[in-house]
Order: structure tokens, then sequence, then C-alpha cells
């Protein structure tokens, strides 16, 4: 196997330097089969895991409750990325040459973030209601762990030589192997059929890090300035902004829209629904501080009930009650802030009647003096 950054004389130059394709996708265990795809997903997983279990612990959680989120969200989010890729790439498996029961190979690849992050979200946020996690709390905390994650799943496509971009002249360019040359390319270009092309899945790869790194570095910028699920309002607006770009650049075949790709609308459309949310996550949302303090009871109270000490029941009720009594001082100060805010605005207009008033009063005394010079 040709290693990143190999040397190779190609027919379309002399010497250059490019990313040759691996010559194995996958490698065997006896009867078992284990696709170099699949690893890299299970890297990022447990990447991932890791990361968001270092940051939940950081606001009061422990590593058990991630555990448990990831057993949830982690079936669900494959199941979801596999709907939304069969989705919007309908004709690979229901086209004249498709086979519906290749849905089922996910280790040939065709994961869709979306999906993934869709259905993940939904199973996360499901138990989080039922164990009383902080949603946005843990979105947090799980924003660079995604972009992180991502990265390194993205090394999958390159094992199965998928997902590329089109023909480029730039160093270094992707070169497929002979057992890629069957599948399937749209607006391609003009260089020979083996590349170079565009490596979108290292251009995607890079992004995310990048955008995780960013994350990561502005954490208590982040928490202090903004409230709890503005990291990862931040996050899906960085990705969706990369992926718009980079999706241009690929030439797998896709569902068209008005001319472009349907990943492009969906990277489009999610990018302005996320800016929407995190302007509506500053005005109604609550701060890292408070949910922190939250999490930290909710903590404590499960280890009271693995202790015996008190019920789930009675947990339930006391922090319902806690949410209760929250939701109404909450409402309380946003009701005191609209009181302040028309008083400031009942005391603007009351002041600029004054100016008014006294202008006119100006006025008249002048128009009157002006009266009395002409009859002198």
């Amino acid at each position: 196997m040709h290693s990143v950054g190999s040397i190779l004389t190609h027919p379309s130059a002399a010497v250059e330097a490019y990313i040759q394709s691996p010559t194995v996708s996958s490698f065997h265990i006896g009867n078992l089969t284990i696709h170099f795809y699949a690893i890299m997903i299970l890297l990022g997983i447990i990447v991932a895991v890791w990361l968001t279990a270092k940051r939940w612990k950081a606001l009061g959680g422990t590593f058990d409750q991630i555990l448990d989120l990831t057993i949830i969200s982690v079936p669900c989010g494959i199941v979801g990325a596999r709907l939304y890729h069969v989705i919007t790439t309908p004709d690979r498996y229901f086209g004249p040459d498709g086979n519906w029961v290749d849905i089922f190979k996910i280790w040939n690849g065709g994961l869709g973030i979306w999906g993934a992050v869709f259905l993940g979200a939904l199973g996360a946020w499901a138990w989080c209601r039922h164990r009383h996690y902080p949603m946005a709390l843990l979105a947090d905390c799980l924003a660079p762990a995604l972009l992180i994650a991502q990265a390194i799943g993205r090394w999958g496509n390159w094992f199965n030589q998928e997902l590329h971009g089109s023909c480029t002249t730039l160093p270094w360019g992707l070169i497929l192997n002979e057992s890629a040359l069957e599948l399937p390319m749209e607006n391609a270009g003009t260089c020979p059929i083996t590349g170079p092309y565009h490596p979108t899945f290292l251009y995607e790869m890079i992004w995310n890090l990048i955008g995780a790194a960013l994350l990561l570095g502005m954490t208590s910028f982040i928490r202090k300035r903004f409230k709890a699920g503005s990291a990862f309002a931040f996050y899906v607006m960085w990705y969706t902004l990369g992926r718009t770009w980079i999706e241009l650049l690929r030439v797998d075949p896709a569902v068209w829209v008005l001319g472009l790709r349907i990943n492009v609308w969906v990277s489009i459309c999610v990018f302005v629904a996320a800016a929407v949310v995190f302007v509506i996550l500053q005005r109604k949302g609550s701060t890292t501080k408070r949910l922190s303090a939250l999490l930290t009871r909710v903590t404590a109270y499960e280890a009271k009930i693995e202790a015996g000490k008190i019920s789930h029941k009675e947990v339930s009720s006391q922090l319902e009650s806690e949410r209760k009594a929250q939701a109404d001082e909450e409402k309380a100060i946003r009701k005191q802030r609209h009181e302040a805010l028309v008083a400031e605005r009942q005391a603007y207009e009351d002041a600029k009647k004054r100016v008014l008033a006294r202008k006119h009063e100006q006025k008249a005394a002048h128009e009157a003096e002006e009266d009395e010079e002409k009859d002198d």
C-alpha cells in the first residue's frame, strides 16, 4: 500500500506528488472480514465518547452517563445516517442497476451525517429527558467531538475510494486503483480515469479539525459569552459552511435540485436553521453555569439512588419541582425586564414631549418678539 504523498510517474504528468489510494479496504481474521471503513467509524466513535465524557465530567456529570447515552444514540445515529444516504441517493438501491439488499451493506460506505445527527440527537434527547440531563449542555460537550469523529471517519472513504472530487492538477490529487474504476461519476473532468481527483475526504477532514480546534480553544469564551447550546449551533454552522463548498467538488451520483446537489441545499437550509436557533438560544436559553449546577444535582441524586437512599420517582418529582420553580423565576425575570423596558420607553417619550413642548414655547416666544418688533 502506498502512503499519502507517494511519488510516482503518472500518465498525466512527469514526476508528481499525489495521494495514492490504498490497495486494500479490508482484511480477514479467519472467516471474519474486517473493513477499514468500519474501523475508522469505530475509532471516531471511541474518540468522540472519550472527549465528550471529559467535557461532560468537567460540568458535573460522569462517564457512565455518557456511556449510557452512547448506547442509545450511536445505533440511532447509524440507522439515521444510512436512511439519509438511501433517501438522497435512491438510484443506487432502487434504480435500474440498483439492488435494495445493498441498503444493509453499510461496510461498503454510504452514511449521511445529517441523518446521523437527527436520529442520534433524537435518541439522546429522549434519554436526557428520561434521566433529566440538560440536552443543551450535552450538545455543547459533543460539538468538537463530533467534528473530530467525522474527520477520522472520512479516512474510511479513502479506503473505499469513494466520495472524491473532480479532476485536478494540484500536487495532492487523489489517484484511484483499478478496483475503483467502475464507480459511477458525474462531471468528473478530462483527466485519466484513474485521476488525479480532488481528495474531498481530506478537505473535509482538515476543515473539521480546524473547527474542532476553534471550538475547543474558545470553550471558555463561548460558555461565558453565549447561552448553553451555542457551541453546537456553531458546530452546525461551521460544518455546513465547509460541506457546501466541498460538496460542489464531488462527482459521485446525487439527486440534483435546481442545478445543485441535494446535499448543498440541505447544508444551506441547516446553516440557516442553526443561525436561527442560535439567536433564539440567546433570548430564551439557559446559561451553561445554571445547567451545570442542574447536572451536578442530578448526578448527586443518581448516587443516592444507587445507594438506596432515595427512589427514582422521588428524584423525578424533586427535579420537576425545581424545573417549575426555575421556569417561574425566569418568567418573573423576563417580566421585570419587559416592565423596565416599557418604563424606559415611556420615560423617553415623556422627555421627548417635554423637549418638543419647550421648543414650541421658544418658537412661539420668538414669533411674538418678531411681531412686537414689527409693531414698533
